[in-house]
């Protein structure tokens, strides 16, 4: 059964976002997606969504150019006459094992990615989103934002893409404000999942197997998170939580309480 709802799907080209992507078609969902770089991942993508059966369309676009930004969501209009469902799942994790020390394009490219592409896609498209009968956003963001550059996780979260995460948190509070009553707007705090800072990425490969067992020793369900566990999280933001908005959801297996165990509770010396 068609869904009547169009979903724009950004950094979907692989991984988490083309995962997002296909659960939603796989509804019915119209659904855009976009993608920029990793072209070797596009017909595979393509495929996908041609198995899918779902009406789609597949964009290629700079969103770290701002002035793109207000023709793709015009696109999307003139294509579906309606925008239901923002992914905003665009983002350039700051990885130290790959990307060495700070330089100044590598620091300007993660802040036009992480954080500026999503705030000017959804000042674009929240006009749009009002006119839904009941608009949702859901904001991507990393665990980054909570733990910074410390632990295991110094080898993955640059200080920068850490201070990114953390606004994109103050940017989910402002724009379920803005969004209210019509709109909804959660966020998605990520851990080290498979494709995004864990296993499927180069960044993986890298790291020392000290770094890669103090991940897995530090998150509490002793285990990286998969494409499966966020895509089952964006659902339930999506279609099984209408009361919720202004929320962030820490979905990382436990890696933020992790590395601290619970000593036995002593034995005391009152008697009752």
């Amino acid at each position: 059964m068609t869904d009547e709802r169009v979903a724009l799907v950004l950094g979907a080209v692989k991984g988490i976002g083309r995962e997002i992507g296909l659960s939603l078609a796989r509804r019915g969902i119209r659904t855009v997606l976009t993608w920029h770089d990793w072209e070797e991942s596009r017909p595979e993508l393509e495929a996908a969504f041609g198995e899918a059966g779902c009406d789609h369309e597949i964009v290629r676009v700079d969103l770290t150019d701002t002035e793109a930004i207000p023709g793709l969501i015009e696109r999307v209009i003139e294509r579906f006459d309606r925008l239901d469902i923002l992914i905003n799942n665009i983002e350039r994790g700051g990885m130290p094992v790959v990307h060495g020390s700070y330089t100044k394009n590598q620091w300007e490219l993660e802040v036009a990615t992480t954080l500026t592409a999503k705030r000017w896609v959804f000042e674009a498209a929240l006009s749009h989103l009002k006119k839904a009968p009941s608009g949702c956003v859901v904001n991507l963001s990393s665990i980054a934002g909570v733990v910074g550059r410390s632990g295991p996780a110094s080898y993955i979260f640059n200080e920068g893409y850490s201070a990114l995460n953390r606004g994109i948190s103050l940017l989910t509070e402002t724009w379920a404000r803005l969004g209210a009553p019509s709109v909804r707007v959660n966020e998605l705090m990520l851990g080290i999942m498979d494709t995004r800072h864990g296993k499927g990425t180069r960044g993986w490969g890298m790291y020392p197997d000290k770094v890669k067992e103090g991940i897995v020793d530090h998150t509490l369900l002793g285990r990286t998170g998969a494409p499966e566990d966020v895509v089952k999280a964006v659902n339930f933001l999506v279609f099984d939580a209408p009361f919720m908005t202004g929320s962030v959801i820490r979905l990382d297996g436990g890696y933020v309480l992790g590395g601290d165990a619970v000593w036995e509770m002593p034995e005391g010396v009152e008697k009752l």
